[in-house]
């Protein structure tokens, strides 16, 4: 296993910004960038052995300053919906700025994604990279100064382990994501609508309407389109006559996976290729996962010369559930002065025979 690193470009601040390759002995890769955390390529062989780079993003730096799709981005401290763009901490109103109809996503409009990170550790023995930031405090509204930490590992067996580490000297919402999109067929290949996908959850969090901000109750996936119990092909049911999908014009919506407990990570996830047999497994420690379909991404000119639209790719977002600041019921992202914060996803590829 080897770390290398290259020169990726200039920031408009003049600042250089670097990309690590991770490598493993078997010649599958992963890279991932200083700037935003943002991971760029995973390449892992198809059943014929062809290395196939697996997720969407762009070739050149300028595009990743702009990359209003999210791609491959680390998000922080939020991912998600915060509906009204508020919520109170110990009886303190906290604003956020609005940057999707009246909500604050991801964070933004000037999230983790687009600030340049530190290199805290690189390490050859376990083929990862660490990069870390301090997000002062009232950085996008959230209070508290974070002492945040993003670590990349990308294993012998093809697994590309995400480590978030953090702490802060106020309660603030620590709530962090990967943004990646996937295509098992390869990035630029066109629809993913004919993978497979599996989410072990009985429950999703259904949106009260267009602005994707959850009712506040779970609703059961079962005799429903939402129901990826058993694998089915993403686009089979994407059309359905049913309001949930005709909110966000296909698949955007959290699901609560099964079997969560504190600290226990555990399969939430499968998709597969029947195409190039490539199979991706994610773990993660986290409550829920937002499935999102691509639906809103149109003419993005990508890596390769290829360009992205509609459903080309699919997303699988820990987290915890979209607005749970905000409510009661749901898991609470809050994270207490002093308190470690500690979450580990796991995307692992492999060859389904």
């Amino acid at each position: 296993m080897s770390v290398s690193e290259r020169k990726f470009g200039i920031l408009q601040t003049g600042e250089t910004v670097k990309i690590f390759h991770l490598e493993n002995k078997s010649g599958a890769y992963a890279e991932v960038t200083d700037f935003g955390a943002i991971l760029v390529k995973v390449c892992v062989p198809d059943k014929d052995g062809t290395l196939t780079d697996v997720v969407l993003g762009y070739d050149d730096l300028a595009s990743y300053e702009v990359n209003g799709c999210f791609f491959g981005s680390t998000i922080g401290r939020n991912g998600n919906r915060i509906g009204g763009a508020k919520f109170s901490v110990n009886g303190k109103e906290v604003v956020l700025a609005q940057n999707e109809n009246d909500n604050n996503l991801h964070s933004g409009p000037d999230g983790f994604e687009k600030k340049l990170w530190k290199v805290a550790e690189i390490s050859d023995d376990k083929n990862s990279v660490i990069f870390n930031r301090i997000s002062p405090d009232g950085e996008n509204g959230f209070p508290g100064e974070f002492d945040v930490s993003v670590k990349y590992e990308f294993t012998e067996d093809n697994e590309l382990r995400i480590h978030y580490q953090g702490i802060c000297d106020e309660p603030t919402v620590a709530n962090m994501t990967n943004h990646s999109y996937f295509n098992l067929n390869g990035e630029g290949s066109g629809t993913a609508m004919d993978q497979y996908l599996t989410i072990h959850a009985k429950y999703y969090t259904p949106v009260a309407d267009s602005h994707s901000i959850p009712t506040g109750v779970y609703g059961e996936v079962a005799g429903t389109p939402m129901d990826f119990r058993t694998a089915k092909k993403i686009g089979q049911d994407i059309e359905a006559e049913f309001d949930q999908l005709k909110f966000t014009g296909g698949y955007d919506h959290n699901y609560v996976t099964d079997n969560y407990a504190k600290g226990n990570r555990r399969l939430i996830a499968t998709a597969y290729s029947d195409k190039t047999g490539i199979a991706m497994d994610v773990t993660s420690d986290c409550p829920c996962v937002q499935f999102y379909a691509a639906n809103f991404v149109e003419n993005e000119h990508g890596k390769n010369g290829h360009t992205y639209n509609k459903r080309d790719a699919f997303c699988l977002e820990t987290q915890v559930e979209p607005n749970a600041v905000n409510v009661e019921d749901f898991h609470s992202p809050i994270l207490n002065a002093g308190e470690q914060y500690d979450s580990v996803t796991a995307y692992h590829f492999y060859i389904r025979k």
